[in-house]
């Protein structure tokens, strides 16, 4: 009988989940796409490991969990700014993100933090034995779906896994995570509820980002936006990355486990070739509003696809 292969959580560090592509086509029912934050992060650290890129991996926020593993060798990669070792026996390894690392039965691993940045994302080389619902095994906490009955992971839990990769070679990548200070919108659907002045402190003024901000939303704090027409509007539907301001003035950023409906003004809306790279602004990070054009937007984003897949096919090249 094979001994079957699993990780046990010794710590689970802060909101670690399982997240992949996450569900399409049911915001007529309530229910948000969810998935990974950081789609490009998530889609190398599959290429990495030779997965097909749809498979669930773990999401972690800040601090990563401690895992013990036990069973065959596997590979794993992590990507996104994060610190990381393996521990063999009583010798440490230095981890290195966009790069594979082969474990053995009983090493540790150790995701100690992301650097400046909010997530992280751990890939194994073989599938996650996980629970789908809608197609998908992306865990929103706030509705309770998804594997491990919608809940983050936690301390003494096991995480089996299944089919293995045979082929353990070696993959790197040369990648680094830029940062983002200018993000790209197009004006939303009440963006003239917006005085004059709201407009140009929009497109012109600094915020800041909240502590209040999670896999739900982002928070802003600076200059107040004033509206002219009506703080609260009959309920509309909600994409990722719409910009709301409720009546204190202050703006409100949907992400990926947002609300499919709201009663906020919407002045703006995230392109969607910037997401990545703004969800993982820490809270106190500094941005500014720059407006752009649904055309340029449509543009930017296919470049944004490009550039991912060609970071795919460097890894796929590697020898």
């Amino acid at each position: 009988m094979n001994k079957k292969s699993y990780f046990k959580i010794i710590r689970a560090g802060i909101n670690t989940t399982f997240q992949d592509q996450g569900r399409k086509n049911l915001y007529h029912i309530g229910i948000p796409f969810s998935g990974a934050m950081d789609n490009r992060n998530y889609l190398l650290s599959n290429a990495l490991v030779g997965n097909n890129y749809e498979l669930p991996v773990l999401e972690f926020a800040y601090q990563g969990p401690l895992l013990r593993y036990s069973g065959k060798k596997m590979n794993i990669a992590i990507t996104g700014d994060v610190n990381f070792t393996i521990k063999r026996n009583s010798n440490f390894i230095n981890g290195i993100c966009y790069e594979t690392f082969t474990i053995e039965d009983g090493d540790e691993l150790d995701i100690i933090s992301t650097n400046k940045s909010v997530y992280g994302y751990l890939a194994v080389g073989g599938e996650f034995s996980v629970k789908y619902q809608f197609s998908s095994c992306s865990i929103n906490t706030r509705a309770n779906i998804g594997a491990n009955k919608g809940k983050k992971l936690e301390s003494n839990q096991k995480i089996e896994l299944t089919r293995l990769n045979q082929n353990i070679s070696y993959r790197k990548l040369d990648y680094i995570n830029t940062k983002i200070e200018n993000i790209r919108v197009i004006k939303g659907t009440n963006f003239d509820y917006f005085s004059e002045e709201a407009k140009k402190t929009f497109f012109e003024k600094e915020f800041t980002i909240s502590k209040l901000s999670d896999r739900m939303g982002m928070r802003l704090e600076g200059p107040k936006l004033e509206n002219i027409v009506d703080t609260n509007i009959k309920s509309e539907g909600l994409i990722k990355g719409v910009i709301q301001v409720p009546a204190d003035g202050n703006p409100i950023i949907m992400l990926s486990d947002h609300g499919t409906i709201g009663g906020y003004p919407k002045i703006g809306v995230i392109i969607s070739a910037d997401y990545d790279r703004l969800v993982q602004l820490i809270p106190g990070s500094k941005i500014k509003f720059k407006e752009i054009e649904l055309s340029g937007a449509e543009s930017l984003f296919k470049l944004y696809e490009l550039e991912t897949q060609n970071l795919i096919s460097q890894i796929n090249e590697f020898n």
